[in-house]
């Protein structure tokens, strides 16, 4: 299989587990789906989640670890997802949520999979535009904690995206990046906002 999915921080996983077992915290996760689910729920694909907080206009970018995502599925499809966050004392348990973003996830996924050429999985953010993207990293040695993009990495604009980028088409960094340059305005500091 040419996509490869890195392993998730085992803190990061057993978080996610013990709000899983959690009768109060399903309850009061707003997820409807999550609630409503017959049977075990399961999390699957850890994907890294990553934040694009700049953009210079020579296209260049920085990106950072903000945490790891797990497709929950129960019985043959993903019902919701688990977010986890690094903090002071390790990998911690964010929050439940679901909504159009795990549907194209697992399509974005499915598509990958087909690549002749082998890939890491991981999500690339871009809060500026309101954008989530499958980043196909090209070193699949990497932990998944770190890197950049590459320019000949692929961003995968999930939907829904931004107008005028189609959602699941394909795009090399290098000529994506430029495109995003010119939607963010400029100004002082990054160009490009971190998630509120």
């Amino acid at each position: 299989m040419p996509l490869h999915v890195p392993p998730a921080p085992a803190p990061a996983l057993r978080s996610v587990l013990t709000a899983l077992g959690s009768p109060t915290a399903v309850r009061e996760a707003r997820t409807p789906s999550l609630r409503a689910a017959q049977g075990p729920a399961t999390p699957e694909l850890p994907l890294p989640v990553h934040v694009l907080d700049r953009i210079t206009p020579e296209g260049l970018s920085a990106t950072r670890l903000a945490g790891w995502r797990f497709l929950i599925r129960c019985g043959d499809r993903a019902v919701a997802a688990a977010e986890t966050r690094l903090t002071p004392d390790g990998w911690a348990f964010s929050h439940f949520f679901e909504g159009p973003y795990i549907a194209s996830t697992e399509r974005a996924l499915r598509q990958a999979e087909s690549s002749a050429q082998p890939y890491q999985a991981r999500l690339l953010s871009v809060p500026g535009l309101y954008m989530l993207t499958l980043w196909l990293h090209g070193d699949i040695a990497s932990d998944g904690a770190t890197g950049h993009p590459a320019e000949t990495d692929l961003l995968v604009p999930l939907a829904p995206a931004p107008p005028g980028i189609p959602a699941h088409l394909p795009h090399r960094v290098a000529e994506l990046l430029p495109v995003l340059t010119l939607r963010v305005p400029p100004g002082p500091g990054p160009l490009l906002g971190s998630p509120a």
